[in-house]
């Protein structure tokens, strides 16, 4: 798979040697926040007139995401990092991907130039993917109708996405965005295919937990709005591979300050020095949200109830009388499947039998309600 960052890396006009060596490619533009089922529905589309036509497979992106670049700090919280994206794409039959940096100078691009510039003399797009309601260019003046003009100007395909619908309802990264923030995992790993999770490399922090008995392992976060803030019943996967249970903060700390967002995991009943290792944390229930306490004593008499309910809500799912959790595995391509064994998305791989999702946060919850972001319909969300 090949990933290609910016405008400049693409051919131009003057480049016409390498512009003969390209052999065009079958191509969508979007987000793709989350590569979601209606994503992969898109992906599927690609492949079929991939496999047709025998061109590539395309994906067109943006970083930031224009949402992010227009509303900043008010814009949708992100469901995957740009490295997840791409390595999620990859998974479902991406060739190439071209990662555009959304500034003043893309954006400055009429409708006709975008088109211009990227899907004809830089992409030779052969056939193109895109929501009917797609909109692109300054002042989003171009439109499905504008590309299917130049699309027959210029001799390229172009047709609207397939609807992708589940429970009689569209699945979106705004639909996902907002059963996290509910938290039902269960149905949101239903929209995604897999189970919701983050992945990152352990830091060593200030080490407040070990002062109290409770050794955390502190992943960074981005700054950027998070999709979950609060405290979680999570699964662990370990460098090993294994995955053990425990109890995750994700947020800013506001009881001890932070600087930035970080997720910490105590794992339960487990003491491990993975300073420098990177894991898998997935969250399963929500216990309760992010809370201000008076006082670190407080805070503290807070964790040790936070792992009790943990450790009760884990032997509710190994009790023999509870029904046994529908897997998600299934649905794994086999990409998928390669990718995360190798120690890429692995959270796909996590036996929901001992570590379930829960379609609502647990009772009992008396901490004060969090904010989601607002939501978000833009194209290929």
């Amino acid at each position: 798979m090949e990933l290609i960052r910016g405008l400049h890396n693409l051919p131009t006009v003057a480049d016409a040697a390498q512009r003969r060596a390209l052999p065009g490619c079958v191509a969508t533009i979007g987000n793709f926040d989350g590569v979601h089922l209606g994503h992969r529905a898109i992906l599927e589309q690609l492949r079929t007139l991939s496999r047709a036509a025998g061109l590539p497979v395309t994906v067109v992106i943006f970083e930031p995401q224009p949402r992010e670049y227009f509303a900043g700090d008010q814009a949708p919280p992100r469901l995957t990092r740009l490295r997840d994206k791409v390595a999620l794409l990859k998974a479902q039959g991406a060739d190439r991907i071209l990662c555009l940096p959304f500034n003043d100078a893309l954006r400055s691009l009429t409708a006709r130039q975008f088109i211009e510039r990227v899907l004809i003399e830089g992409l030779q797009v052969k056939h193109l993917v895109v929501g009917d309601d797609f909109r692109f260019g300054c002042d989003r003046a171009g439109d499905f109708t504008l590309l299917q003009a130049v699309g027959r100007e210029q001799n390229f395909a172009v047709e609207h996405t397939r609807t992708f619908v589940l429970d009689d309802e569209r699945v979106s990264s705004t639909r996902v965005r907002t059963l996290l923030a509910s938290g039902n995992f269960f149905q949101a790993a239903r929209l995604l295919g897999r189970p919701y999770g983050y992945q990152g490399r352990v830091v060593r922090d200030r080490q407040l937990g070990r002062t109290i008995g409770v050794p955390t392992a502190n992943i960074p976060l981005t700054s950027r709005p998070l999709a979950l803030r609060g405290v979680f019943a999570c699964a662990t996967r370990l460098p090993d591979g294994e995955w053990v249970a425990g109890v995750a903060n994700i947020g800013w700390r506001p009881t001890v300050g932070a600087d930035r967002p970080m997720l910490e995991v105590h794992l339960l009943d487990r003491e491990i020095d993975l300073y420098g290792q990177s894991l898998t944390v997935v969250p399963c229930a929500r216990l309760r949200g992010e809370t201000k306490f008076d006082d670190f004593s407080e805070l503290v008499a807070q964790i040790h109830r936070d792992l009790d309910s943990a450790r009760h809500y884990f032997r509710l799912a190994l009790s023999p009388t509870r029904r046994p959790a529908e897997s998600l595995a299934s649905s794994l391509t086999e990409a998928e499947t390669d990718a995360a064994e190798s120690g890429g998305l692995c959270a796909a791989t996590m036996p929901q039998a001992r570590f379930p999702l829960a379609s609502a946060p647990l009772p009992l919850d008396t901490a004060a309600a969090e904010h989601p972001g607002p939501t978000s319909t833009d194209a290929h969300e």
